[in-house]
């Protein structure tokens, strides 16, 4: 089996992270209409899925890193660090000690840092057309992290945006299927019918220029958090026309909710500074 380079593990990972953690703020429109029946029935579920959010602000564990491109294969160790509306930061290493790369998420910018070459991208998220375009965000790529919902361009889910959500029972009666698209846009959450945890999150652009770029976040190894059900293992799977598919694995070890870690990173001046297009070159290179 073939393996990719620490570095290219580390440009793989910020590629597939940024395609959905960027985007501009846009306001939901809201019914006023009176709600039906099956819309109160919709929205008892909607909430119900909403109440399965971790509430403890901090999650961190040791994690186990899997990427594929294409035919290619690497595993890394590392840690996972979150703090609620705050910073996302994942660290990955090398021989099982060695810090080899970080990426770190904050609301208004994305850190990643390349260890082995001392070098690092620091990117504000509307750099890149496609990504401003999404309507997605910091707290979009939380969301996924953290098992929950997400509106494009808000920052949380409330009970009145609930009312923008279609959903309906999926195949085989036991899951259902939540949606809601807007312009080029569609995303899709399947959740257990009588649990309401959410299996699996999928975002798809479709362009008939461009053609279609998609992304599916499916949830696994569900285990007790603070009285809650949360997912140990996510499967990322990012697949575009212009590039090969990239599938990661990351793997939660033993969750904790440690408070003691440095929530931004600050590199010393040894570390130099590269374009975002040389990220992906480097990608486009795998």
């Amino acid at each position: 089996m073939k393996q990719l380079s620490i570095t290219k593990t580390i440009v793989a990972a910020s590629l597939l992270l940024l395609t959905v953690s960027c985007g501009t703020k846009k306001k939901t429109v809201q019914t006023t209409k009176p709600l039906t029946e099956a819309e109160v029935q919709q929205g008892t579920f909607l909430r119900k899925v909403n109440s399965n959010a971790i509430t403890n602000k901090y999650i961190t564990s040791k994690v186990k890193f899997r990427i594929r491109v294409g035919a290619q294969d690497m595993t890394l160790t590392g840690n996972l660090r979150m703090l609620k509306d705050d910073v996302i930061q994942l660290q990955l290493m090398a021989f099982g000690f060695v810090e080899a790369g970080r990426l770190e998420f904050t609301p208004d910018r994305v850190l990643i840092v390349d260890r082995i070459n001392k070098q690092y991208i620091k990117a504000s998220y509307n750099m890149l057309d496609f990504l401003r375009n999404t309507g997605l965000n910091f707290y979009s790529l939380q969301s996924l992290f953290w098992n929950e919902l997400f509106m494009p361009g808000e920052t949380d889910v409330k009970d009145e945006t609930l009312q923008a959500y279609k959903s309906q029972t999926a195949v085989g009666d036991d899951e259902i299927l939540i949606t809601y698209s807007r312009d080029k846009m569609s995303y899709k959450w399947l959740a257990d019918k009588n649990s309401a945890l959410i299996k699996m999150a999928n975002i798809e652009y479709k362009d008939k220029i461009h053609g279609q770029t998609q992304l599916n976040w499916d949830y696994s190894k569900f285990d007790k958090v603070d009285k809650k059900q949360f997912p140990k293992k996510h499967t990322v799977t990012f697949t575009s026309p212009e590039s090969k598919e990239v599938k990661i694995d990351v793997t939660l070890n033993y969750i904790e909710h440690k408070t003691e870690w440095e929530t931004r990173t600050e590199l010393s001046s040894q570390y130099t500074q590269v374009a975002l297009s040389e990220i992906l070159r480097k990608f486009m290179a795998l």
